[in-house]
């Protein structure tokens, strides 16, 4: 490469997570509404004379998702120097990780990092994490499988998120032990409220996607996890007439239909010590435009 290049990778909210069946090979299907938010991390990408990588989060100096995915898509002896500057909160649900991941492949499609030896983006993306192919799309989507089955949903709209982290973390794999510990029907996919809540985003009902928030982690885990409990009373406290846990956790939110309602809500959560805040816009590039 012969210039610096910047790569955005955007936070997602799952506005639904419905949890199905273990499948034969160990992992659950799911179907979920996501869609990407304006909360981005930042992957500066500059010439060097070797591969070097760097990251103001030391926790993810070592083996994170964006050296696994420059090794995915054949790059990991490309002479560039990587630095990616966190926003997007860890072990917080909003995909972080899988987002660095997917802006790492796009960047490789568009010639980011000169000439890739891989063509398949999308099977690099599943190797890489179930929530890296929605991240390729670049706008919202149904996403179903185990993550490998993504239907982008057009252009977002105009809709905005308060989030709260608080200071806690939540496991992937003791959420699903929960969710398999618990007695749950099974739910024929005509009757989803992932595809419900799909068609009502599509058309712009902003009351009836609200409505139709839904998360199978939410249940499971907000009893259990008093802080994000808490997370929850702070929004309702504030004003929210519905507020929903984000993935696994521990992050949670509230929609709402224009900037300055946002803003009046986020202006009257009461923040304790260690938690955190976040103004949040809904978010697509054009990934999803140039692939329709």
């Amino acid at each position: 490469m012969k210039a610096s290049e910047t790569l955005r990778a955007p936070a997602k909210l799952n506005l639904t997570l419905e949890v199905l069946s273990r499948r034969a090979d160990g992992l659950h299907g799911l179907r979920s509404v996501m869609v990407p938010v304006d909360l981005c991390d930042e992957l500066r990408i500059e010439p060097a004379n070797e591969f070097r990588f760097s990251c103001d989060a030391p926790d993810l100096a070592n083996d994170n998702l964006v050296e696994r995915s420059m090794r995915a898509a054949g790059l990991d002896d490309v002479n560039v120097q990587v630095t990616l500057h966190k926003r997007i909160p860890t072990g917080a649900g909003m995909g972080g990780g899988s987002s660095d991941a997917a802006a790492v492949l796009l960047g490789a499609q568009h010639g980011v990092f000169g000439e890739s030896a891989v063509e398949d983006y999308v099977t690099a993306a599943r190797s890489l994490g179930s929530d890296v192919p929605f991240f390729l799309v670049q706008t919202a989507a149904l996403v179903e499988g185990t993550g490998e089955r993504v239907t982008a949903l057009g252009a977002v709209p105009p809709w905005h998120a308060v989030v709260i982290k608080p200071p806690v973390s939540v496991s992937t794999s003791s959420a699903y032990e929960r969710i398999d510990a618990a007695p749950r029907e099974s739910r024929a996919r005509s009757s989803s409220v992932s595809l419900q809540l799909a068609e009502a985003f599509q058309r712009g009902e902003f009351e009836r996607v609200v409505g139709l928030l839904h998360n199978d982690f939410h249940d499971v885990i907000v009893p259990a996890t008093p802080q994000i409990a808490r997370a929850l009373d702070l929004l309702r406290t504030a004003g929210a007439s519905h507020a929903l846990m984000t993935g696994s956790g521990s992050c949670v939110f509230a929609l709402t239909e224009t900037l300055q309602q946002r803003d009046t809500l986020a202006s009257r959560v009461l923040l304790p010590d260690g938690y955190a805040l976040y103004s949040c816009s809904f978010w697509n590039g054009q990934a999803w435009r140039n692939a329709a």
